[in-house]
């Protein structure tokens, strides 16, 4: 089951800097959208207002028609439906792989521990990661433990998943199972928010590629526009350095 994600007039400051100047976003139930710019433009923040963990400054939020923003909503309830990937993996290091990945089914959705590990390792599974259950984070790579944390956000069930940046701790050489699974999730349906600077992966997988600069959407549109064929200056700018940084250098 996915859902969709309407984000209008979103406006987030911190003190006098304002960070994102009213963003308005329509994520439609299936699609996966990745949010690409420079460090600074705002993206993380936006996705962190997604599901409340920064307080909008003005604008509102709605998933699956729940308005998040509304000062009444049961916000505990609203965000259990979205699914939350950090670049830390915020792993408890005293617990196993399944541990990690039960710990938050058994305490917020209170289901008992035999459904707990069963879903657990449903999703170990489903991320490739089904030999690894009795593993702790210490004894796992970090490719393997983003896969973790990927299987304790969906063991929760969520209707929509964010991805802040997931690949950006990890070695070069890890990052594509990370991917690999993420793929996997796009082709099964689900709903995606992902801020990235694997041009690659959003040139593959996203229907829909966002441009952020300064806090404000630059430009969107499907890959093939955005990063093929970019309309704006400032969206040129920033893929040449991207996609040739040696070629910047030598500017």
């Amino acid at each position: 089951m996915s859902t969709d994600v309407e984000v209008t007039g979103l406006h987030k400051s911190f003190g006098d800097l304002e960070v994102l100047k009213g963003i308005d976003l329509k994520v439609e139930p299936g699609e996966v959208v990745c949010i690409i710019g420079p460090s600074g433009s705002g993206k993380s923040t936006l996705l962190r207002c997604v599901n409340l963990l920064e307080e909008p400054s003005s604008g509102t939020v709605r998933v699956g028609g729940t308005e998040l923003t509304d000062p009444d909503v049961d916000i505990d309830a609203a965000r259990r439906r979205i699914g939350m990937v950090f670049q830390s993996f915020n792993l408890f290091p005293h617990l196993t792989a399944l541990g990690n990945v039960t710990i938050a089914q058994r305490k917020v959705l209170k289901r008992d521990k035999d459904e707990a590990e069963r879903i657990g390792r449903d999703n170990l599974k489903r991320v490739g990661l089904a030999d690894k259950v009795d593993s702790y984070p210490a004894q796992l790579s970090g490719g393997q433990q983003q896969r973790v944390a990927i299987a304790r956000a969906l063991a929760m069930g969520p209707e929509v998943m964010l991805f802040d940046e997931p690949t950006s701790a990890l070695d070069p050489e890890l990052v594509g199972d990370v991917l690999a699974v993420m793929r996997k999730l796009a082709v099964d349906g689900m709903t995606m928010l992902v801020v990235t600077h694997e041009m690659s992966f959003a040139r593959e997988v996203a229907d829909r590629v966002v441009f952020m600069d300064g806090g404000v959407v630059v430009e969107q549109g499907p890959p093939s526009q955005v990063i093929a064929n970019p309309s704006q200056e400032r969206t040129r700018s920033f893929l040449a350095r991207v996609l040739n940084p040696a070629k910047v250098g030598e500017e």
